[in-house]
């Protein structure tokens, strides 16, 4: 339904995206993520026909965005970040204004107006002024004028961004239940949001596309799969080359006391085991320390999580980024089997994308 090939937009001496190529399938839901600067918004309004691509084609629903833009424009729907709202009109005078300009029937306009102020809960709102709506109900109304006129494709940039809690999860269960009926495109730097909405994911980074996949397959293949935290009493070299040997164990590294019981105490060691994608060696871990002896006092279960793929994707492609203009690349120093979710908290701030 949407098909992204080879994208550029280039400002001068700035490059905002170069080469980025996806694919939407029809009714899913995608999530385009990235960091605030990463290009999430120039692709949207390249997307949506606001901004001409310096290089690359769109085509949606099989019309090129460049070549058929009129066409491509009458089935999408965009909410940009800041919803295209006129403060002074009704939330009902408004809709009709934007079935017209939409080019919907006469005759269907009742009916698509209604609609969409019942799929957004708008009803009780129909004749209230909407600048003394709420946040919240602004932002429902901004996605109802984007699904009035019933397009196939849905173009959202940063829906839930300045939400409160409540109104946040209202918003993301109407995205839900919009799929299957349209396509779904939802750029977000909000990582929640992409796991608990969307289908597949594309993650953008210093513009340019570093994975595509369904969120389940980033977390197994991405982040390094997902192991087991250890605390035991022994040689930490010796329980490292015990751990090694087993079936479904590709790295055993030493970490900080994972408990309160190891801290003080020297003859205590903790490790972190890393799995293979897919497998559960929980049980051999366990038995092969017992059987050579080791004491264990704390075991873990630890899952890679979208957050772990987010920052060892974005981390690693700046940091390359950085060795190249130093004319330094080491490889060496890519490590994808490291999990580590401690890192998650320095990932998100609140700027705009470059457009």
């Amino acid at each position: 339904m949407i098909e992204v090939e080879h994208l550029s937009k280039i400002y001068g001496s700035h490059t905002a995206i170069s080469d980025v190529t996806f694919q939407v399938e029809e009714g899913e839901i995608l999530g385009f993520l990235g960091p605030n600067g990463a290009g999430k918004t120039t692709t949207m309004r390249i997307l949506a026909g606001y901004l001409p691509a310096t290089r690359g084609t769109v085509r949606i629903a099989g019309f090129d965005v460049h070549e058929n833009s009129l066409a491509v424009r009458q089935r999408i729907g965009y909410l940009p970040e800041t919803p295209p709202l006129y403060l002074e009109m009704t939330v009902e005078g408004y809709l009709y204004f934007v079935t017209r300009i939409k080019g919907v029937a006469a005759g269907d306009r009742t009916t698509r107006v209604k609609a969409a102020m019942k799929r957004c809960n708008l009803f009780d709102k129909r004749h209230v002024i909407i600048r003394k709506l709420s946040k919240g109900y602004r932002q429902r109304v901004g996605i109802a004028q984007a699904i009035v006129h019933d397009p196939p494709v849905i173009i959202l940039d940063e829906p839930t961004v300045g939400l409160d809690p409540r109104q946040i999860i209202e918003v993301r269960n109407l995205i839900k239940n919009l799929a299957g009926e349209h396509t779904i495109i939802l750029s977000t730097h909000i990582l929640p949001e992409v796991s608990m909405v969307c289908s597949r994911v594309t993650i953008i980074n210093g513009g340019k596309v570093v994975a595509t996949n369904t969120p389940e397959n980033l977390m197994g293949e991405l982040a390094g799969g997902s192991g087991y935290e250890l605390e035991i009493a022994g040689e930490a070299a010796l329980a490292k080359q015990v751990l090694q040997n087993l079936p479904d164990v590709s790295l055993v590294e030493s970490i900080p006391a994972i408990g309160s019981n190891g801290m003080g105490n020297n003859n205590r060691v903790n490790l972190r085991v890393i799995c293979v994608p897919g497998s559960e060696p929980g049980n051999n871990i366990a038995a092969a320390l017992l059987r050579t002896e080791f004491e264990l006092y704390e075991m873990r279960r630890v899952r890679a999580t979208l957050e772990d793929v987010f920052l060892e994707l974005t981390t690693e492609e700046e940091k390359f980024e950085a060795e190249t203009d130093s004319g330094n690349i080491n490889s060496g120093n890519i490590n994808s089997g490291n999990i580590n979710s401690g890192k998650t908290d320095s990932v998100l701030a609140e700027s705009g994308d470059v457009a």
